[in-house]
């Protein structure tokens, strides 16, 4: 079965077309055949498609909105020039999942979308107002094009999440305002936490009550989740994804009273801050040079560029730190797994992390950690260590797919 996987954000759209069946879920079988991106959706977009065993195919020009975006993609999957392997026209396409990034309280796990599931997604707007009106215009131009026949399924990125104890989800404000208004913590980049531990029990070939592990998503947005017995305990993202590890370009943890502080100093507008917070903070603030850690660590080495290391710095440390709370949280841990673009690709960050942990049992294998610097799934940690260090390279396009068809088959 064929399954269009799609990621619509505000002014992008993402996709892979991947071929899985439920025979295949449990054989690591599942193949992708074809992505791409369109960005700057809007204006003068960017488009990239790519099938698998061919160049990618560049160009650029105007898309008007999310119904444009999925044209276009659909036009050229179903082309001559496409070539994608076992795919001949639109009519191979079996079904859709849809990445949708809040759930709310409503949804705790995949589904099938209908009318009511649509209104539901609808209904968690306030709490994703940048991400989920485009989820929603990704689902409607699907159903716009294909009918209310071909299946849909929607994964949100919170519901792994929804297993925290309350004693971790709930913020020390007035009780009341959680009864009213849902302010909690959700968590986020659920899929990706969930994929990166089922692919660890897989590699272990242990149940999921069994699977004990500290997961690390980094790349330009960041967040760390502790597992116990397979469920999601703790994780640091919140209310929204601005909490907890530095990022790309996002503050993480900060002392609430500064936003009205800088109110009130520069004159700004509460939305002002909060979009200085989400767009000019993190590790391009702090390094007034680029969120872009490999650029950073270029600037580092080659210039010696003090904000550069400085930025660095803190963002290992803020990781550091979250792994020693989730330890005393969890009681340990059997393994730290390192995913997501800078977790998967940069040894020098996770060795700076681990860098001190000798005490909790976190020992990095410098040759080990080399060879994993590129994507590569395995142990990165010395024999002796006594929790073990990993990396995984994360897939929640793989998972969502995976979902999709497990929906279709009432499997879940």
């Amino acid at each position: 079965m064929n399954v269009l996987v799609l990621n619509c954000g505000s002014s992008s759209l993402k996709f892979q077309l991947i071929s899985t069946s439920l025979e295949q879920i449990d054989q690591r079988a599942d193949r992708m055949l074809a992505r791409g991106h369109i960005e700057r959706i809007g204006g003068a977009a960017l488009i990239t498609f790519e099938a698998v065993g061919s160049e990618p195919e560049r160009s650029a020009r105007p898309i008007r909105d999310i119904r444009s975006a999925l044209d276009a993609v659909l036009q050229w999957i179903g082309s001559d020039e496409a070539k994608i392997e076992g795919v001949s026209g639109l009519g191979d396409i079996a079904a859709v999942g849809h990445r949708v990034v809040h759930g709310g309280e409503a949804f705790s796990k995949s589904v099938l979308i209908d009318d009511e599931v649509l209104r539901g997604i609808h209904d968690c707007i306030e709490l994703a107002p940048l991400h989920n009106p485009a989820n929603i215009q990704g689902i409607q131009a699907v159903k716009a094009t294909f009918g209310r026949g071909l299946p849909q399924a929607a994964v949100f990125d919170t519901a792994f999440h929804h297993t925290l104890p309350e004693t971790a989800y709930l913020y020390a404000i007035p009780y009341q305002l959680y009864r009213r208004h849902k302010i909690r913590r959700y968590g986020f980049h659920g899929t990706s936490h969930r994929y990166i531990a089922y692919q660890y029990r897989v590699l272990n070939n242990i149940p999921r009550e069994n699977v004990n592990v500290i997961t690390l998503h980094l790349g330009n947005g960041c967040s760390i989740a502790a597992i116990k017995g397979g469920n999601s305990v703790d994780t640091s993202m919140g209310f929204t994804p601005l909490a907890g590890l530095v990022m790309g370009t996002r503050s993480g943890d900060i002392d609430p009273a500064i936003v009205e502080f800088i109110c009130d100093k520069e004159g700004m507008t509460v939305h002002e801050v909060d979009n200085l917070l989400n767009k000019s903070s993190g590790l391009l603030g702090l390094s007034g040079l680029t969120h872009d850690m490999r650029e950073l660590m270029a600037e580092a080495e080659e210039s010696a560029d003090r904000r550069a290391r400085l930025a660095i710095e803190i963002f290992c440390y803020s990781i550091r730190k979250y792994i020693g709370s989730y330890l005393a949280a969890m009681n340990g841990t059997d393994a730290v797994i390192f995913s997501g673009g800078i977790g998967e690709n940069s040894a020098f960050i996770r060795s700076k992390v681990c860098e001190g942990m000798s005490w909790a049992g976190i020992e990095i294998d410098a040759s080990r950690n080399a060879e994993h610097a590129h994507g590569k799934e395995g142990v990165i940690s010395t024999d002796n260590s006594r929790v073990k260090v990993w990396t995984i390279p994360t897939n929640e396009e793989m998972l969502i797919a995976r979902d999709t068809v497990r929906l279709i088959a009432g499997v879940i």
